[in-house]
Parts: C-alpha cells; sequence; structure tokens
C-alpha cells in the first residue's frame, strides 16, 4: 500500500510511518520544514517538503499520484494562535481532502478528536474554541464528499504511555485517554478495514485487541 500523511512529522504521524515502513508499505510524509526530512527517514518515510498554508490543490494532487490512501495529521499545535487553527485545522485539511480527490486517492483517514463538533463548556481558552470550530468544519467538509472513501477518528486526550495494543472505539465512547502509540495501532488497522469508509469512531483506551476494535463498530 501506497500511504502519505500530512504533518508528516507530527508525534502521531511518525509512529504510523514506522509501523506502514515496518510492514513493507510506502510511506511518504508531507512535511512543511526541510529540517524534518532526517526524521522521516529514520521513521522509513519519504519526506515531501510541500506547505499547506501554501500550496495550490494541483501542487498537492502531484503529490499524490499513485497514492493509495492518505491521512491527515496536520495540526497548527498547542502554541499557534487562532488565525493558523483556521489556516491549517480547517483549510489545509479542505486543501488536502481536494487534492486527494483530484488524484484520485480512494481512502482518507482524519485524525480529529473527541469534543469536536460539540458546543465548546463554559470558560473554554478562546484559542482552543477556534481549534474546535475549525476541526469540525474540516470534519464537516469531509463527510459530504462522496468521492472519498472517508474515516473520521476522533481520540481523547494524548498520552506517551507505551502502546497496551487494547482499546474502546465506537461512535460514541466514554471519557478517557488513549496513547499516540495505540492510535498509530488503530489507524494501521483502520488503512486496511474498507467496511470503515462513511464512519466518524471516538477512541479511547480499553481492553479490545485493536483488531477486533476496528472490525466491532462494523458489526
Amino acid at each position: 500500500m501506497r500511504v502519505a500523511i500530512a504533518g508528516g512529522h507530527g508525534q502521531i504521524a511518525l509512529r504510523l510511518e514506522r509501523l506502514l515502513s515496518a510492514r513493507g508499505d510506502n510511506v511518504v510524509g508531507i512535511i512543511r520544514r526541510a529540517e524534518q526530512a532526517a526524521d522521516l527517514r529514520a521513521a522509513g518515510a519519504r519526506p515531501v517538503v510541500c506547505d499547506l498554508e501554501k500550496a495550490s490543490v494541483a501542487d498537492v494532487a502531484a503529490h499524490l499520484s499513485g497514492v493509495d490512501a492518505v491521512v491527515f495529521a496536520a495540526g497548527a499545535g498547542p502554541a499557534s494562535g487562532a488565525s493558523r487553527k483556521d489556516t491549517v485545522d480547517r483549510a489545509a485539511a479542505v486543501l488536502f481532502a481536494d487534492a486527494a480527490e483530484a488524484a484520485g486517492v480512494p481512502r482518507y483517514l482524519m485524525i480529529s478528536g473527541k469534543g469536536v463538533g460539540t458546543e465548546p463548556p463554559a470558560g473554554t481558552d478562546p484559542v482552543f474554541a477556534v481549534y474546535l470550530k475549525a476541526k469540525a468544519e474540516a470534519d464537516a467538509d469531509l463527510r459530504a464528499r462522496a468521492g472519498l472513501a472517508w474515516t473520521i477518528l476522533k481520540p481523547g486526550p494524548l498520552t506517551d504511555e507505551p502502546a497496551t495494543g487494547r482499546v474502546t472505539l465506537a461512535e460514541s465512547t466514554p471519557h478517557g485517554d488513549v496513547s499516540r502509540d495505540d492510535v498509530a495501532l488503530v489507524l494501521r488497522a483502520l488503512l486496511d478495514e474498507p467496511g470503515a469508509a462513511g464512519r466518524t469512531l471516538e477512541l479511547v483506551g480499553g481492553v479490545t485487541p485493536v483488531a477486533d476494535a476496528v472490525r466491532a463498530p462494523l458489526r
């Protein structure tokens, strides 16, 4: 399988690149800064420098030619302001989906988050509220696309704990956190599960092995 990952230097993206390359997949990591390339090569991915805040749909589509699946793992990051929440978490996601459609990529995985699409509670940090709105709009844009076999994954709060290989994955889950390692394992499994297309799934830690957890919502 040939997979392209937007935000290829992110913490989940690097984990996913290692998993995919280890099983023999051809992985392309799309990054904004050339100095990140060595980390991607170490993870087994081919780095492609392309700034999704500045590139055109045609620019990005050219990098997706022949790709079987894409993963949108990009994000403005916690230190960014409100404007970049919109230009990365919303606009870049929409651009990436446009490019995937233009390139004929059949499969699109979106990393979103629990709480996205719900009304922020009173007292929510204003910048974080903008982030939630941007992610919700990106998710809504993806759901409206008939030309992509999309899946939206909404993990709970992320940790750096080692993978357990056991999670809870469903349209709605209880509150809970999940390790980045386990998120990467679930993404790898979702790439292999066409039946997950058209689903929005929440993810937290749990007791169900990843392979079973990915199949369970499809029954």
